[in-house]
C-alpha cells in the first residue's frame, strides 16, 4: 500500500495539512495512521483498499491529529501526573550517561536503538532521583531508606569523571566518531 501513488499523495497532503495547523509530526507517525485508517475502512465496507481511498480526506484526518496531540499535551501537563525532571545540565552522572555511549555503540555493533534507550532509562531515573523531592507522583513510593541524593553524587564524584567534557558537543561527537559509528541525516 505504501508504494501506491495514492498513499504517497495522501501522506503529502495530510503533513502540509498538519503544518499550516502549526502541528509537526513525524512523517512515519502519519503514515503509520494512514495506512490503519484506509485498510479498516476496506475492512468494514467490505472493498478493496484502492476503493477505501475515495473516502480519505486528509484535512480531517489532520484535525484529529492536531486534536489528539493537543489532548496528550494538555493531559501531560496536568498537576495529577508526577513527571521527574531531568537532571542539570552540570550533574555528573548525566556526564557518565554521555560518555558511555559511544561504548555502548560499539558494545552493541550499533544497535542505536538499543543505545537510545539505555541513555533514556538511565537519564530518567537519574532525573527522577534528583527530582524527587519535588515529585508529586513519588510521594510515598520511596520506602523507608529513601534516596540519599549527596551519597549518590559523591560515589559517582568518587569515578572522577571530567564532567565539562562531556557537556561540549564537539568532544562528544569526535568520541562517536573514534567509536567508528557516527550519525547522519539521510
Amino acid at each position: 500500500m505504501r508504494n501506491t501513488k495514492a498513499f504517497k499523495e495522501a501522506a503529502a497532503e495530510t503533513l502540509a495539512a498538519l503544518a499550516r495547523r502549526g502541528v509537526t509530526v513525524r512523517p512515519g507517525m502519519v503514515e503509520d495512521i494512514i495506512e490503519e485508517r484506509v485498510t479498516g475502512v476496506a475492512q468494514q465496507l467490505r472493498v478493496q483498499v484502492r476503493s477505501a481511498w475515495r473516502y480519505f480526506n486528509a484535512d480531517v484526518l489532520a484535525d484529529a491529529i492536531a486534536k489528539r496531540l493537543q489532548e496528550v499535551q494538555e493531559s501531560a501537563e496536568s498537576d495529577e501526573a508526577g513527571q521527574a525532571p531531568m537532571p542539570p545540565v552540570d550533574n555528573p552522572e548525566l556526564a557518565l550517561i554521555l560518555a558511555g555511549v559511544p561504548d555502548a555503540l560499539v558494545e552493541s555493533g550499533g544497535d542505536l536503538y538499543s543505545v537510545i534507550v539505555n541513555v533514556a532509562v538511565n537519564a530518567w531515573m537519574a532525573g527522577h532521583i534528583h527530582g524527587e523531592d519535588g515529585c508529586a507522583g513519588c510521594e510515598g513510593a520511596r520506602g523507608e531508606a529513601g534516596h540519599d541524593w549527596d551519597a549518590r553524587m559523591a560515589t559517582i564524584t568518587s569515578f572522577k569523571p571530567d564532567i565539562t567534557r562531556w557537556f561540549d558537543r564537539t568532544v562528544w561527537t569526535a568520541a562517536l566518531h573514534d567509536s567508528g559509528f557516527s550519525v547522519e541525516r539521510r
